[in-house]
């Protein structure tokens, strides 16, 4: 009987330990996703340039977080690649973040050779991902407005119908 109870016991910390984890996850989300501003950060390019996100204010951009490693990140490659195509024009600008675990000559290479036409950063201390909300899982990308507000989370690859209207929603305000 006393095992029985030491038992239960167990299982109810377990339980709160996985409660109060995933009340942490959630506030970790909701503080980085819609609504709210995005970091106050700065890249840098594979040529070494410095690009603050304030200073791509009045433009809607999209930062996604990704990896060589990552078969979704390579897979959604060519839609974001055409995505950006499409709406460049418009107002709308690309960062394509490496994760800190991707080796830096995999990450020019694949640059390189898929002529990716937006800009490319290393995130190789882990700040950016961290600014981000300690953004663990690839693909993970942010829509972000002219304001420099996070209007969209997308974890896994996004539906690409559903982000093309919120891109065009996004670049038509004001």
């Amino acid at each position: 009987m006393q095992a029985q109870a030491s038992s239960s016991r167990g299982l109810w910390i377990k339980l709160a330990a996985v409660a109060v984890i995933a009340a942490a996850a959630a506030f970790a989300y909701v503080k980085v996703n819609t609504g709210h501003a995005a970091p106050d950060v700065t890249f840098t390019r594979l040529d070494g340039q410095q690009v603050a996100l304030k200073d791509l204010r009045g433009k809607v951009v999209m930062v996604n977080f990704w990896a060589t490693s990552c078969t979704t990140c390579v897979g959604e490659m060519p839609q974001m690649i055409e995505t950006y195509n499409k709406y460049k024009a418009s107002g709308l600008d690309f960062v394509a973040i490496a994760m800190s675990y991707d080796p830096p000559n995999y990450v020019l290479n694949y640059t390189e050779t898929r002529k990716l036409p937006f800009q490319v950063a290393l995130d190789t201390q882990d700040k950016l991902s961290n600014a981000f909300g300690d953004v663990k899982l690839t693909p993970t990308t942010f829509v972000i407005d002219k304001n420099g507000n996070i209007i969209k989370r997308y974890v896994g690859a996004p539906q690409f119908a559903e982000l093309h209207q919120l891109l065009e929603k996004a670049l038509a305000a004001a």
